[in-house]
């Protein structure tokens, strides 16, 4: 798996790093020759990745079991990463959860999980990791989603936790920027074989509209993210900071549009029959 990229001798962290979107990332840092650790709730998903980044050329790899939502063993686990693989040149904050649901529908403890996940999850992390960053040089790079900016029915708890995710990003960007700390998001776009694309079209016809809905016609793909992040933590990328990447295909020129439509078209279906 060639990458156009050498982080030999470079530490990356992958939050959530043991599936879709954030396995493939962490699997593309690991062929450019980094040591690699990656982090998630499932000891078994941990386990199989870490021998996969293995498999793909990590100088070296290590894992650990927690949850974004427990600040002291987010800050614990951190700690450990950093006496296995020392200071972190590149992190990748990558926890999220979604599920489609109308705001009437939504139980507030169901709102407040998005939220603690998404939101609260990513500053956890960056408050965890901030003492263990490389000073100058260390590239923080946030996974946002289309939601930050656009809204979609049925997604008004994502859509509120990535709009924070995203401002977490800009202000960081300027109180971490004078220690040479260089903090972004990328925002992917609907990538094919997620669970985040299942979610938002979970029928043939909801698919057929999503990809008619983004310009450049097709779904994403991992390494188009993969691909991004490897720029963003590299020294090609030395000057970008406090900057939103869009990965989506040109989705966010077009906005929601029909898609969201369908989905809030088939909430409401499904709603008024539990109703009924």
């Amino acid at each position: 798996m060639a990458t156009g990229f050498d982080f030999s001798n470079k530490t990356v962290a992958v939050i959530g790093g043991t599936s879709g979107i954030n396995r493939g990332i962490a699997e593309r840092f690991a062929a450019a020759g980094a040591k690699v650790a990656v982090a998630s709730r499932s000891q078994d998903k941990v386990d199989d990745t870490v021998s996969a980044l293995k498999d793909h050329g990590a100088a070296a790899a290590m894992g650990l079991a927690f949850d974004v939502r427990d600040p002291e063993a987010v800050t614990a686990g951190f700690a450990q990463i950093h006496e296995a693989i020392g200071d972190l040149d590149v992190l990748v904050s990558g926890a999220a959860g979604n599920f489609p649901a109308l705001a009437a529908d939504m139980s507030i403890n169901a709102f407040k999980t998005v939220i603690d996940i998404d939101l609260m999850g990513t500053i956890h992390v960056m408050k965890a990791a901030y003492p263990y960053l490389a000073r100058p040089g260390a590239s923080i790079i946030s996974i946002s989603a289309p939601q930050s900016y656009l809204p979609y029915e049925g997604q008004s708890h994502v859509c509120a936790a990535k709009a924070g995710v995203d401002q977490i990003t800009r202000t960081l960007s300027l109180e971490w920027g004078l220690e040479g700390i260089r903090i972004n998001s990328v925002v992917p776009g609907f990538i094919d074989g997620t669970e985040g694309a299942r979610r938002v079209a979970p029928s043939p016809e909801v698919l057929k509209g999503l990809v008619r809905s983004i310009p450049l016609g097709r779904l994403g793909e991992c390494d188009d993210v993969a691909n991004a992040c490897l720029f963003l933590g590299s020294d090609m990328a030395s000057y970008i900071s406090g900057t939103v990447l869009a990965v989506d295909g040109a989705l966010y020129q077009r906005g929601s549009g029909s898609t969201g439509e369908m989905m809030g078209h088939m909430l409401r279906q499904a709603s008024a029959q539990k109703k009924g």
